[in-house]
């Protein structure tokens, strides 16, 4: 399983490059699971569907399945789950697209977008790889890769060796 972060602040574009990344590798007969990390709780349940009334009726999981589709709600008390731990859970594919855990240390691709007024990531995360952008980067030692054309950006996916992928570790 190759992992690669997709790294960069709010309103940069990431997901939206995630989601043309990822037909791109299907297309490839490749398969793609992601992670996106939500700064803030979150709840993928409504009130008064069953499923939220399990969990608050203390429930330690729910399972939801219909068709196609299921999704396991865990509630755990403690330490939010760090990223090796969670990457554990997930079934084996060839590329797993990972939004957010910045600060965890592992092979990231910045998204960067100048006009959003922060400064970029990679100067100070040797762990950035490459950094897809809008605009020419001055300075950058490391590929400069076009946000406007996704293909260029799965080809250099493609290009990395095992070795260039720094596996995530703890924060």
């Amino acid at each position: 399983m190759r992992v690669l972060g997709i790294a960069g602040w709010s309103g940069a574009g990431k997901t939206t490059l995630i989601e043309k990344i990822i037909p791109l590798l299907r297309a490839r007969d490749l398969t793609v699971s992601t992670v996106k990390h939500a700064h803030h709780g979150f709840d993928m349940d409504r009130p008064g569907k069953d499923s939220h009334r399990h969990r608050m009726a203390g429930a330690t999981e729910v399972l939801v399945a219909a068709g196609t589709r299921w999704a396991l709600l865990r509630e755990e008390p403690g330490p939010e789950p760090d990223l090796p731990a969670l990457l554990a859970r997930l079934s084996p594919v060839d590329w797993v697209l990972v939004e957010g855990y910045r600060t965890h240390k592992f092979a990231k691709l910045e998204v960067f977008r100048p006009g959003n007024g922060r400064e970029p990531l990679w100067p100070l995360m040797p762990d950035v790889l490459a950094v897809a952008t809008d605009s020419p980067l001055q300075g950058c030692d490391r590929p400069v890769l076009s946000l406007d054309e996704p293909d260029s950006v799965v080809h250099w996916m493609l290009s990395l060796r095992d070795s260039d992928l720094i596996r995530p570790t703890h924060a």
